[in-house]
């Protein structure tokens, strides 16, 4: 059998499909970005259809460019922006309603309420999760309240709930499997991570009918056959695990105290903590990493909304770059005397302060300030971040964290600027992979190992390889004095809202 792998990267901004080969090596790939629909202030959705024509069309970009045709790959693996809900009908498949992106905050109002009925703590207890717009509950029970007729349907059986990955499975194979992984269904707000299970009283409290949940599956499991007419051959779909723990997979981090973190469009810090659930008590996330052979591994998650993000305002919204590679050369060039700080909470503030109400703000800005200071603080935001989660999976989990390297992956490492600086930052080594592409990477995997044409876990993490480690050299004055002015920022960002 070949050793051809095709891994689709449903993501954010855009879709990217990989065809790697049996070296697990990069043959051809395709990328095509997407709308980002904007109806009311904190409000974002997709048209899961322009979603649909972007997979199609970026697989067909990879077979191409990888010169094979379709029936040239064993197994297809896919990874998803987590927590972004779609809902469809049965019977046609056709979406009632545009799909509500991760980053949306309609439904704060939602999960006050819920609050203030004493619920996080039931949710937290089943979930691992908090109680906050950015989970995938809060978001459906929204649609089946206000698309009209859509609770009655959904109780009928009429329609479909899934995450992005289960809407390209539906589609991918005709309508045949209806199922999710373990990793998108523990960020629901509607999935047990303890007993593995979709749970009733969440479901009533929510008000979501039973009969629209998909069947949750392994990571490597089989999720049915692609259709031929679609992209002319039928190619198992062998893997699926959401964007953050195919990341952990991607980067090897099969051992408790390993850690990476992600830097896309948001910035994703998983702890591997094995078979242990820690409960955490500094407001980071307990979850799913994945889930293998019925074996169940935990992760401690800190989510960070506006990473890459942050750039991009730089660059669509004030106009002050042409192209995001070019901040991290303006921030080389920034005035070292300006302490200018971004804190960009654009659609609120993830871990570990989880305010769905902040919005961004700048501070410290002169009359000398321009689009250097502004390239700098954009970067270092994401990374006096990281060092807030860093800090609070120190304080939940003593299992060797203090002494773990981070691996990095996502569009943002590419810039040696910004992981020096995240390396100063956080006082710790930095490690960027050979393989950037680590979220298709675990995909791939998963499929591929699945298929039997790719090695198990120990062979695969042996082929783990780093490009460059980055240690930390900025002074411990230095550093201490940036970390008090970023949280002096943040602390005035919450008071203000």
């Amino acid at each position: 059998m070949s050793g051809y792998v095709l891994a689709i990267d449903q993501g954010t901004t855009s879709t990217r499909a990989i065809v790697f080969d049996g070296e697990m090596k990069i043959a051809g790939a395709g990328q095509k970005e997407f709308r980002q629909i904007y109806p009311q202030s904190g409000w974002v959705e997709h048209d899961p259809e322009e979603i649909w024509d972007s997979v199609v069309s970026t697989i067909k970009m990879a077979i191409r460019e990888a010169r094979i045709e379709a029936k040239d790959i064993a197994a297809l693996g896919i990874t998803n922006q987590r927590e972004t809900v779609v809902v469809w009908e049965r019977e046609s498949g056709k979406p009632i309603h545009n799909a509500i992106v991760w980053q949306d905050r309609r439904t704060a109002s939602y999960c006050d309420k819920l609050k203030r009925q004493d619920l996080e703590k039931t949710f937290t207890r089943k979930t691992g999760l908090l109680l906050d717009p950015y989970f995938s509950g809060t978001k459906l029970s929204w649609l089946l309240a206000n698309v009209k007729g859509a609770r009655a349907r959904a109780a009928k059986g009429e329609l479909c709930f899934g995450t992005v990955d289960t809407f390209l499975i539906w589609r991918l194979t005709g309508g045949k499997v209806f199922a999710t992984d373990a990793t998108n269904a523990s960020r629901t707000l509607m999935y047990n991570i303890a007993d593995n299970s979709w749970d009733k009283d969440l479901l009533d409290i929510l008000r979501v009918p039973a009969a629209m949940l998909p069947e949750v599956k392994d990571c490597a499991d089989d999720f049915g056959t692609t259709e031929k007419r679609i992209l002319g051959a039928e190619i198992p779909i062998l893997g699926v695990a959401g964007d953050q723990h195919a990341a952990t997979i991607g980067q090897a981090c099969f051992e408790p105290g390993m850690m990476k973190s992600t830097y896309g469009t948001g910035c994703f810090a998983l702890l591997n903590t094995g078979s242990d659930m820690v409960r955490s008590k500094n407001r980071l996330l307990t979850t799913i990493a994945y889930r293998l052979n019925g074996e169940t591994t935990y992760a401690l998650e800190g989510s960070i909304f506006i990473a890459g993000a942050a750039v991009q305002w730089l660059r669509d919204g004030l106009g002050i770059i042409d192209k995001a590679s070019r901040t991290g050369e303006l921030a080389d060039a920034a005035d070292p005397t300006q302490e200018v700080y971004l804190v960009p909470a654009f659609t609120g503030l993830g871990a570990p302060h989880w305010d769905a109400n902040a919005r961004g703000a700048i501070f410290g800005l002169t009359r000398n300030s321009g689009p250097k200071e502004f390239a700098r603080a954009a970067l270092e935001a994401v990374c006096y971040q990281s060092r807030d989660l860093l800090d609070a999976m120190h304080k939940d989990w003593k299992g060797g964290v203090e002494s773990t390297v981070l691996r990095v992956d996502g569009g943002m490492v590419a810039s040696d600027w910004t992981m020096q600086r995240l390396a100063d930052i956080l006082d710790a080594p930095v490690d960027r992979p050979v393989i950037l592409e680590t979220t298709a990477l675990g995909a791939a995997w998963l499929a591929g190992s699945k298929a039997g044409v790719w090695p198990d876990r120990g062979g695969f993490a042996k082929s783990w390889q780093r490009n460059r480690r980055f240690e930390p050299a900025m002074d411990e004055k230095t550093r201490a004095a940036k970390l008090k002015g970023w949280r002096s920022a943040v602390k005035r960002t919450i008071a203000d809202v």
